[in-house]
């Protein structure tokens, strides 16, 4: 997971964030094809996670973060390119911007960096969303966008930076991730108290890539932030075999 600036988690405690729904509607008859259980459909997510986890070399993206401070009403939007490279390489070419300066320079960059230092100090292992980091309990089955998927409430087993306690939803059909929302259970910073977020996924040449996330989060000095981040043109881009061999024999 991307760590966000915030959003809200449907957790029993966290009252649901009200996110417009980004997916790309349906332009054809959506293919009835035969759904799984929800303990099938877990597993198949889990093991697609570790799939991409040996099988993924990096992505490149086109960004567009859009920042909002509602307490001055001072917001930004920064188009930028995205390109991430396993295991800890994350760069940002800025395009263009328009807005408030100081929107760019105390949120929108301070985010950005917030996400290269998590790519560059972090093990994605103890964030991963999987059983020796999480606790999942099936609550429902619903539709998202045509697509019906499972919710999973998850929790998680230690109170580390990255996690987060909320609900994943999980494609029915494919086992694959359609969205992800909680709040981090620990702030990266003293400054913020507070970081709820909404993130969506699509699938991408057979690989799950963030295409967007909501956050809202509660910052000393500034006030509530309100941060939306949209990835298009998502290229992932494989791993040799002889490099995803070697990554699976680890």
């Amino acid at each position: 997971m991307t760590t966000p600036a915030a959003v809200s988690a449907p957790s029993d405690s966290v009252p649901r964030l009200a996110v417009a729904d980004v997916s790309t509607p349906d332009l054809v008859s959506v293919v009835s094809r035969p759904q799984m259980s929800a303990d099938l459909a877990l597993a198949t997510f889990q093991r697609r996670s570790a799939r991409q986890a040996q099988e993924l070399a990096g992505y490149s993206a086109a960004t567009v973060v859009r920042a909002e401070l509602p307490r001055s009403s001072q917001r930004g939007e920064l188009e930028l390119e995205r390109r991430y490279s396993v295991p800890r390489t994350l760069t940002f070419k800025a395009l263009h911007f328009v807005g408030d300066g100081f929107v760019k320079t105390n949120v929108i960059a301070r985010l950005l960096q917030s996400e290269v230092d998590h790519i560059q100090k972090d093990d994605p292992a103890v964030t991963a969303i999987r059983p020796e980091n999480y606790k999942f309990s099936h609550k429902s089955t619903t539709r998202i966008a045509g697509r019906v998927v499972h919710v999973y409430q998850i929790k998680p087993r230690k109170k580390r930076p990255g996690l987060f306690k909320g609900h994943i939803y999980v494609d029915a059909s494919t086992g694959s991730l359609v969205r992800a929302e909680g709040h981090v259970v620990k702030s990266p910073s003293i400054f913020v108290k507070k970081i709820d977020f909404v993130q969506e996924y699509a699938d991408v040449n057979g690989f799950v890539l963030p295409t967007h996330i909501h956050t809202e989060a509660k910052a000393a000095l500034v006030g509530r932030t309100v941060v939306d981040i949209v990835n298009s043109d998502c290229q992932p881009v494989l791993l040799s075999p002889q490099a995803a061999a070697a990554s699976g024999s680890n």
